[in-house]
């Protein structure tokens, strides 16, 4: 079991690694005409989500080997607020193939500003799951 959590928040630690940067490209992709770096930034963002959606699915499907598996915190309530906060991980990751998106069809609409904001939501979400699964209050 020690091998499952050790791989899981290994791909867990990765996928948010990607979480964090790709809504900073978003910024820099906002500040930026099109050109060569604007090209450049769009490479950059579209390989940075394919390979951090390429860690999400063993860091969820780890997740879920451990929760069904081993029947942790199965019937707790903090856990099902934690899988509720990992649904939301999974649509702002959804979301953020939706912005890339529009970035590379030039539909972006957002000013720098609003992804600086954007770029906040997955530190607190992962701020919420810590708490949850360390300090377990429910």
């Amino acid at each position: 079991m020690l091998w499952i959590k050790a791989f899981h928040l290994l791909f867990v630690i990765s996928w948010f690694a990607g979480l964090f940067y790709l809504p900073r490209i978003f910024v820099n992709l906002a500040q930026t005409d099109q050109g060569p770096v604007y090209d450049a930034l769009i490479g950059m963002a579209h390989r940075l989500y394919r390979f951090m959606t390429i860690l999400a699915v063993p860091a969820i499907a780890l997740g879920l080997w451990l929760l069904l598996g081993f029947r942790l915190g199965l019937n707790q309530g903090w856990m099902h607020a934690k899988l509720a906060l990992v649904l939301v991980l999974v649509g702002y990751h959804y979301q953020c193939g939706r912005v890339l998106t529009a970035f590379k069809q030039g539909r972006n609409i957002r000013s720098h500003r609003y992804y600086r904001w954007y770029n906040e939501a997955p530190v607190l979400v992962l701020l919420a799951i810590l708490i949850l699964v360390i300090v377990r209050p429910f």
